[in-house]
């Protein structure tokens, strides 16, 4: 409710003091000047764009479904998969089926209010996707070098626990950022070239002071993404060691070739983050930053199906058993 009313404040601008400048108008909208401006790359953005969230989309919800219906996947590692797969295709939707919607209705145009709201729920997934990753990377930590503690040490509540607090600090981060863009105020370009509302081309075009906005990512938002990647960085280090000392060599390849997809996909998403974010103002182009950007927001959650989950022999047993039931159930 507090970042609902401050929105809605914040779209009556007051009219604009001499201290401001004459030559500052308020705005109502922005304009989102997607990937491309030439028509025929639009077409092959929209289908290419489509098919990518129709897959993401696809892809996570049969991950859901799968572990929902097979009892046997009710355990910590699914749980939190199964989590994961839910942010990623909240994720998603939260910049894709706009940027198509726009498409099809030859309008390029955001809502003040709807900037700020999208901006708040990418802070806040985007948070969510970086804390699961740090948590599924402590339960194979806990698995593979306590297994004789596992179940004692990665109990349903313990799990609850992490999740829902994952959500809290999520939420408290994602609104602290956006109340803090809320404060700020426009002049007359309201061009940003990208397709969805991201911190970094906002704050370009703001003619207040955005000092304070700044310093807050490179501090506050710093330690929320680092934190959680410094922990996921000596699990696997940990978990390194304990594979190293394991006398079959088919055992040490199986469990590297395990690890190395999960970090492949936490270097993309976090290399991508820090290349956009925690870098100096001056050192951003609109071409890296939407490049960087379209790799964690559409790139990565398409993926995560496919390299958590379809190498899984359990899941993917879970996932043709729930595919033929659903085919001769017809």
């Amino acid at each position: 409710m507090v970042l609902v009313q401050c929105i809605e404040e914040i779209e009556v601008h007051e009219a604009p003091s001499p201290t401001r400048g004459a030559n500052q108008s308020s705005i109502s909208e922005f304009v989102l000047l997607g990937l491309s401006r030439q028509p025929q790359q639009q077409k092959l953005l929209f289908i290419l764009f489509l098919s990518m969230y129709l897959a993401t989309v696809l892809g996570n919800l049969l991950i859901l479904l799968a572990i929902s219906v097979d009892s046997r996947l009710h355990t910590p590692m699914y749980f939190f998969l199964s989590n994961l797969s839910f942010v990623d295709i909240c994720f998603s939707s939260t910049t894709v089926p706009k940027m198509l919607a726009n498409h099809i209705l030859g309008s390029q145009t955001i809502s003040f209010s709807g900037c700020l709201t999208q901006m708040y729920f990418l802070f806040e997934l985007a948070d969510m996707d970086n804390f699961l990753l740090a948590v599924m990377a402590y339960d194979r930590f806990v698995a593979v070098c306590h297994p004789l503690h596992y179940s004692t040490k990665m109990t349903n509540q313990f799990c609850a626990l992490l999740v829902v607090g994952s959500w809290v600090i999520a939420n408290l981060n994602a609104l602290l950022h956006t109340l803090l863009m809320a404060q700020l105020s426009f002049c007359a370009d309201n061009a940003i070239p990208h397709f969805f509302c991201d911190v970094t081309p906002l704050l370009k075009l703001s003619c207040s002071d955005t000092h304070l906005n700044e310093m807050m990512i490179l501090t506050e938002g710093a330690l929320i993404m680092m934190t959680p990647f410094v922990c996921i960085l000596a699990s696997y280090i940990h978990i390194t060691c304990a594979v190293l000392r394991v006398p079959s060599t088919k055992g040490k390849w199986k469990a590297f070739s395990t690890c190395g997809s999960h970090l492949a996909v936490v270097s993309l998403f976090y290399g991508t983050i820090i290349a956009v974010y925690f870098n100096p103002s001056s050192s951003h182009s609109s071409e890296k930053d939407t490049t960087a950007t379209v790799m964690y927001t559409v790139v990565t959650p398409m993926l995560n199906p496919f390299i958590y989950s379809l190498r899984n022999r359990d899941l993917k047993g879970a996932l043709q058993k729930t595919i033929v039931r659903k085919i001769c159930s017809y």
